[in-house]
């Protein structure tokens, strides 16, 4: 192996890790570099992608007009990001990989959330429908416009094919055959997965606690929570303020469910024999998982917040508001096809014009949107 990049991954992967060398490549041809691995590079392109920027500005739980320190889709993926690197590592996986899936995860979220892609589903129900794990795959490969020799990014299969399988009970049927619907995803995309999950339930409860949406005796309804602030209270001085104790419970409760996470892997991955590339993609069964005990706890934090948080009136009259707004430009778009920035109008040929509109319309920010609904329909 004279190949620096690969002669490192054999010293430092395990063998059910996907090294880079074995990549099934690039959609166009490209030149490989010299001083990096095709993950690192995946993860270059897709930092300095303008969808990546955009997610600074899309709502997580909270709208950037209700304040400076609550999640956006850009910093949730960058704390996914960097406990997944930290679990790759401890995992023995591709850290260059792990880190690339977790920056592209999110780029195809719409504006305002879940809330904004429920209503792209309704109203492209006779279009083709919408989901955002393919409208991202749609970005990194058609829309994104960064090199004259091909659309979009021309990331490796393995960073698309993550992309199309996000969730662990990813929708088969969504999956283009290039992707080998039958084929289970690569371990590291399994783990952004879960890291995915395991960061929004604690910063969900974070910036919960900081709208005052939700408060601390009520949260010690939920187990999860309530054995993670026991520990926090007893390992802290007796006057240690309380922003103090939420911090050191949140990070109890991240410690706690990554822990849990890798120990079950490690379990699956011996109980399953899987030695290779080739077996993980195999096996019916996702390897990277919580355990039982804790699957069930996190269902109930997550049904807590759902009812809540996620749920309080205070974010229904938001996001009822920001549902009328995206509707409002999505007919008036399609009525007004005209009124379509160029390179929009000009895909509207080929695309078909709702799905033109919808390209549009779910790579707004939360900020652009807002901005456009007055310019059309306030002034």
């Amino acid at each position: 192996m004279d190949n620096p990049v690969a002669s490192r991954e054999s010293r430092l992967l395990a063998p059910y890790a996907m090294h880079s060398h074995a990549s099934r490549g690039r959609e166009h041809r490209d030149e490989a570099d010299p001083w990096r691995s095709p993950y690192q590079r995946d993860r270059d392109r897709i930092v300095h992608s303008r969808a990546f920027r955009r997610l600074q500005y899309k709502t997580q739980v909270f709208t950037n007009e209700e304040g400076d320190h609550f999640r956006t889709r850009l910093t949730h993926t960058i704390e996914v990001s960097q406990l997944a690197r930290s679990a790759a590592l401890r995992l023995g996986l591709n850290e260059d990989l792990v880190e690339a899936i977790s920056l592209v995860h999110d780029v195809g979220h719409p504006p305002f959330g879940h809330r904004g892609e429920d209503l792209l589903k309704e109203l492209m129900v006779d279009h083709g429908g919408y989901e955002h794990n393919r409208q991202g795959l749609r970005i990194v490969e058609d829309l994104e416009t960064r090199y004259p020799e091909f659309p979009g990014l021309n990331l490796t299969y393995e960073v698309r094919e993550s992309i199309i399988k996000h969730s662990a009970h990813y929708d088969r049927s969504l999956v283009p055959m290039r992707f080998h619907p039958e084929e289970s995803p690569l371990l590291e995309a399994q783990l952004v997965d879960e890291i995915d999950s395991i960061v929004y339930d604690c910063h969900d409860i974070d910036d919960g606690l900081r709208s005052g949406i939700i408060s601390l005796p009520a949260l010690q309804d939920v187990t999860l929570w309530r054995g993670a602030w026991s520990e926090a209270v007893e390992a802290s001085p007796r006057e240690a303020p309380e922003k103090l104790l939420i911090d050191r419970a949140l990070r109890r409760l991240m410690d706690a469910m990554l822990t849990d996470v890798l120990e079950q892997t490690t379990a699956h991955l011996r109980a399953h024999a899987i030695d290779s590339v080739a077996a993980v993609r195999a096996h019916p069964r996702q390897q990277v998982e919580v355990s039982p005990s804790l699957r069930l706890a996190k269902e109930s934090l997550e049904s807590w917040l759902f009812a809540n948080l996620y749920r309080d009136w205070r974010i229904n009259r938001v996001f009822h508001k920001a549902r009328k707004m995206l509707a409002d430009l999505f007919h008036f778009y399609c009525e007004n096809p005209d009124s379509l920035p160029t390179a929009f109008n000009l895909r509207a040929s080929g695309a078909g014009l709702h799905r033109a509109v919808a390209d549009y319309i779910s790579g707004m920010t939360d900020r652009f949107a807002i901005d456009e609904h007055r310019t059309l329909f306030q002034a």
